[in-house]
């Protein structure tokens, strides 16, 4: 949702406390708050910042190359560090997730921010401490007892025009929605106000190796006749076996619907039903061709992704997060897209290795699927987008429509046939789609269609940069 007139008077209030220099020994006279300058705009005309990057202090240093290379580019670009949204700043929230998300909402207020980019994972294998804020929502089942969602810092604002909170209950659990029962946290809007992206780095030498990852890519992929290829890798997702409502092959079907959609772009399918995908090798030796996009469709962990072969008769395992360093694609990097359960669950660490439930869950690994691919300096994808939680697909869903691979379709959809340039702009408009084509019901059963719909969206990660320009500049 956009922003409505009645927030005017909202960004006025907010300036107002700026410039009242006796608020406060860290508000300047000038309406600067220790170099933060803040000034009303309006997000239909004047941007003062299209890109926001928050990150902790010690990455700042390794951003700033980036910082400089967006301005260059006419992206115009802010980067704030965490320790001044909290201490610096007079922000409402309960706890840091939602002071931050109160600061980008008054960035897109006031600033007119398109794109948020959040630095840091997690800062500790063996503690629970992070480098930026994370949110779990709260929709359990027998797998999930809760799980990461950047959505909601993208989701700004509810239905009415107001501050979108994931707690409408007020007690300080987000996004409640419990097996058997009604939502507790009800009316979420779901639709992005803003792209945000996530570099999940958990430490100063993986930041160095994406901001030049995206230096690069944006700077010399324009033009290049690699870009103009899509590689797609499938099976029998659900055999015909498991189920007689089953069609068989949904992997490969979704991956030719995503072809469909990329006018232009030349097709590579490594699929089990013509055994061109047998092993991960088929994988690693194709990518070192380069390709624009790379659709994995198929089952997953944090560790491993893969797909079945014909009619259930076995399982090809595909590159898991310990091949990554295999990938010798150099600059020839794609956007990827991962379609698999928990690819994209950010929150593992070493030790899970040591309780038995997560290590069954593969959630013992030092990073996720999608966090290698993205920082593996010989290769690897620009970006990652994937599944945090379960990633259900129409197959789990009563009505046998919408689900993950719907949404992921809708993302190519929006390059393909909408020509989105932007990265965030892609996926902003698959959420939007989707949010729209399947509307949650709130007052239904948890684990009952809208409950898998708004887990779809909640659960979808961007890894990388929401203000990409996906092909590079001219």
């Amino acid at each position: 949702m956009k922003m409505k007139g009645r927030h005017r008077l909202q960004v006025y209030g907010i300036i107002v406390v700026f410039l009242c220099s006796g608020l406060s020994p860290f508000v300047g006279a000038q309406g600067e708050l220790r170099g933060i300058e803040l000034r009303e705009t309006s997000r239909e005309s004047n941007v003062v910042y299209s890109l926001l990057i928050l990150t902790p202090t010690v990455f700042r240093n390794e951003l700033q190359p980036l910082v400089a290379h967006k301005n260059a580019h006419g992206m115009s670009t802010k980067l704030v560090t965490l320790s001044e949204v909290y201490h610096q700043m007079y922000w409402e929230g309960r706890d840091e997730a939602e002071k931050l998300k109160y600061f980008i909402k008054a960035a897109v207020e006031i600033w007119g921010v398109e794109y948020v980019l959040l630095v840091g994972g997690r800062s500790s294998q063996f503690l629970p401490s992070w480098y930026c804020p994370v949110r779990y929502v709260n929709m359990v089942d027998d797998w999930d007892v809760g799980y990461l969602s950047d959505l909601y810092f993208a989701d700004i604002y509810d239905r009415n025009g107001g501050f979108s909170s994931w707690d409408s209950d007020g007690d300080g659990v987000y996004g409640e929605w419990y097996m058997g029962e009604n939502a507790q946290d009800v009316d979420i809007d779901l639709a992005p106000d803003v792209a945000v992206g996530r570099l999940p780095c958990r430490n100063p030498r993986e930041v160095r190796i994406i901001v030049q990852k995206i230096i690069n890519y944006e700077t010399t992929t324009f033009g290049q006749p690699w870009f103009s290829r899509m590689l797609v890798v499938a099976g029998d997702t659900y055999p015909v076996s498991g189920n007689p409502n089953w069609t068989g092959y949904e992997g490969e079907y979704y991956g030719d619907r995503a072809i469909e959609n990329m006018t232009g772009f030349t097709p590579t399918r490594l699929y089990t039903s013509d055994e061109t995908f047998t092993d991960k090798k088929d994988v690693i030796r194709e990518f070192h061709n380069g390709y624009g996009f790379v659709y994995f469709v198929g089952h997953g962990s944090p560790k491993q992704w893969g797909n079945n072969k014909a009619n259930g008769t076995g399982f090809v395992q595909g590159p898991n997060s310990n091949d990554m360093w295999k990938f010798r694609n150099k600059d020839r990097l794609p956007v990827c897209v991962v379609s698999g359960c928990h690819n994209s669950q950010f929150d593992v660490c070493l030790r899970r290795l040591f309780n038995k439930d997560t290590r069954w869950k593969q959630e013992y690994v030092p990073e996720c699927w999608s966090e290698r691919i993205l920082r593996e300096p010989t290769g690897g994808s620009i970006c990652s987008i994937g599944c945090t939680a379960l990633g259900f697909t129409k197959e789990d869903k009563t009505s046998f429509k919408g689900g993950i691979n719907e949404l992921e379709c809708a993302f190519f959809h929006s390059y393909g046939q909408n020509q989105a340039t932007i990265l965030g702009d892609t996926w902003s408009a698959a959420i939007s789609w989707y949010a729209q084509t399947y509307p949650v019901k709130w007052d239904s059963p948890g684990l009952g269609d809208s409950w898998i719909d708004a887990k779809v969206m909640e659960s979808w990660a961007l890894f990388g940069d929401p203000s990409l320009r996906i092909g590079g500049y001219p």
